[in-house]
């Protein structure tokens, strides 16, 4: 899965580069996302802009991604597209999460 990742203000910030986190790619995502973890950033912004569809296993993996973070590090999400947001706030994860109305501005590729 491609997620592209930078540092923004001590934030790593990691842009999901694919239109669907599904039961289809669920596991790259985790798998992917746990590489991207094993930089030290207390916390890590998941950029959503072009993420259109987020179906509930989608939505596990997200949920596991923030697990694996542990208590001492932050999973904040940022650019929720309408149909993302939506399911957030159905299940009411968005009162998990923190979420960003836009994601932190490109700076340069780290990863």
């Amino acid at each position: 899965m491609d997620i592209r990742c930078e540092h923004h203000d001590g934030a790593l910030v990691a842009r999901v580069g694919a239109d669907r986190i599904d039961a289809a790619v669920a596991i790259q995502f985790k798998d992917r996302m746990r590489e991207v973890m094993q930089d030290s950033a207390t916390r890590v912004i998941l950029d959503l802009s072009r993420v259109g569809f987020l179906d509930s296993s989608g939505l596990g993996a997200v949920v596991a991604v923030m697990k694996l973070l542990g208590p001492d590090r932050k999973l904040e999400l940022a650019a929720l597209t309408p149909t993302v947001e939506k399911v957030f706030r159905l299940t009411r994860m968005d009162g998990v999460f923190t979420i960003h109305a836009n994601a932190p501005a490109s700076l340069h590729h780290v990863r």
